[in-house]
């Protein structure tokens, strides 16, 4: 039976990371290095190929530190990266912390109202001004994922530098000997941010050429029906995965795995054989899993009984595809939503190495399900069901990972099914070439109408 138990699983991952480590550690650096041109092509040659005979890439795809320091460099440092929700900075003063690519970020509220994401690297001497798990000086933290809080000021622990909460530099002791030192140039590093539909994006070599919403066009329809501008963060947990980042984007986005990892959770619910893919587009990948018929059967019985089938209200206004479906959607390289009748899911992505990620996991509803008079319940209800699934998908990911590692890996066939991996395969080998996809060979058609 799998392991779906949340300490039980925890427990596995940290198992998992130090059977890998042995696997890391000899790598030869100046062979992948040399070896990554080949790499390179081979992604897109796997890529080039028709849906009906795509394949699994390399394993080096997933342990190569070279192939990862590319994706550092030509995917993920120059595309969008999502990092926070507005639900978690309502107030002035409010700050989310994250390593992000190896920057140290705060995502902060400042006293405009705008959400900015500020470098917590101290222009004097390097220092983090708040380093993960020591304190936060002046900061009072928050009950949740590691890293949230409240605060009036920003101060460095090693020299008493404090800044504002735009970056400025508002005070530096025993600096007046500094010969020509002006306060004013010595503020907090601002990275490009944009906040659309209520997520909050950065851009880390400040150089992508389309905001968010240029970018992603395709998912306002989505969100605007969720509102999702609106809804609040109810549950968000963090988890160390031992295993590289493209993997949880793999499975997050292909429902294949219904016949496997979810066979008695999601697969009743929503039969793999019935999802399917949208048109390829540039910047995102689409999917649409409809419920089956025993699902539509329970919801049914339920409403005809006066009652609800669902954990949470559902979101007004849906039209019937989206009231009888879980949507996917996949923006490059790593925005991770699922739109459920009744909420949204997010992930948060934070690649750490060809090997290693960290993962917040999100539940978002709209804010006046909170002030339901039952709504504790409807949330630890509705966070068994979500966790319940992940946790079925984490054994499936760290496991995935081992096998990349084996010298037993084989190059596997695509089924229909796994078309987002195909896609998410196109997606890399263009930005080998330096474009997008579709725009330098013909789009992949829609499974479905």
């Amino acid at each position: 039976m799998p392991v779906t138990d949340e300490p039980q699983v925890r427990a596995a991952i940290d198992l998992n990371l130090r059977l890998n480590v042995p696997q890391i550690i000899p790598r030869d650096p100046a062979a992948e290095l040399a070896a990554l041109p080949a790499l390179l092509a081979d992604v897109q040659a796997t890529a080039d190929r028709p849906l009906s005979e795509a394949t699994t890439l390399p394993a080096a795809a997933y342990t190569s530190d070279a192939f990862y320091r590319w994706e550092v460099d030509n995917v993920l440092r120059s595309e969008w990266q999502c990092v926070a929700h507005v639900s978690q900075l309502t107030e002035i003063g409010d700050f989310i912390t994250l390593d992000l690519l190896g920057e140290p970020l705060i995502v902060v509220r400042d006293k405009s109202g705008s959400v900015r994401v500020l470098s917590r690297t101290c222009p004097h001497r390097g220092m983090d001004i708040m380093p993960p798990a020591f304190g936060h000086g002046p900061a009072e933290p928050r009950v949740g994922p590691l890293g949230s809080g409240h605060t009036r000021l920003f101060l460095c622990p090693y020299h008493s530098w404090t800044f504002e909460l735009d970056g400025k530099l508002k005070a530096c002791p025993e600096m007046h000997e500094a010969c020509g030192f002006q306060r004013s140039e010595w503020g907090l590093r601002e990275f490009r941010a944009e906040v659309w539909h209520g997520f909050v994006f950065v851009n880390l070599d400040g150089k992508c050429a389309k905001t968010p919403g240029k970018q992603w066009t395709d998912f306002d329809t989505h969100l605007e029906k969720w509102s999702s501008q609106d809804l609040v963060v109810v549950d968000a947990r963090t988890w160390e995965c031992p295993f590289n980042w493209k993997v949880i984007v793999e499975n997050f986005m292909e429902s294949y795995h219904h016949v496997g990892a979810h066979i008695k959770s999601l697969q009743p619910m929503m039969p793999a054989r019935d999802t399917w893919s949208e048109v390829e587009r540039p910047h995102s990948i689409r999917c649409h899993l409809p419920y089956g018929a025993k699902e539509r059967s329970a919801i049914a019985a339920a409403e005809a009984a006066g009652g609800a089938h669902e954990v949470f209200p559902l979101i007004p206004k849906l039209d019937e595809r989206s009231r009888y479906e879980w949507g996917l959607t996949l923006g490059f390289p790593s925005l991770l939503l699922a739109y459920v009748p009744d909420c949204l899911i997010w992930y948060r992505v934070q690649p750490e190495g060809p090997h290693k990620h960290t993962l917040l996991t999100t539940l978002l509803v709209p804010r006046s399900v909170t002030q339901l008079p039952d709504f504790a319940d409807r949330l630890a209800r509705g966070t068994a069901a979500s966790v319940g699934f992940h946790l079925e998908d984490m054994e499936m990911c760290v496991g995935v990972q081992r096998g990349y590692y084996s010298g037993g890996y084989q190059r596997g066939r695509l089924s229909h099914l796994e078309m987002p991996i195909w896609l998410f395969q196109r997606y890399l080998a263009t930005r080998a070439r330096g474009t997008w996809p579709t725009l330098d060979r013909p789009a992949a058609a829609a499974q479905r109408d």
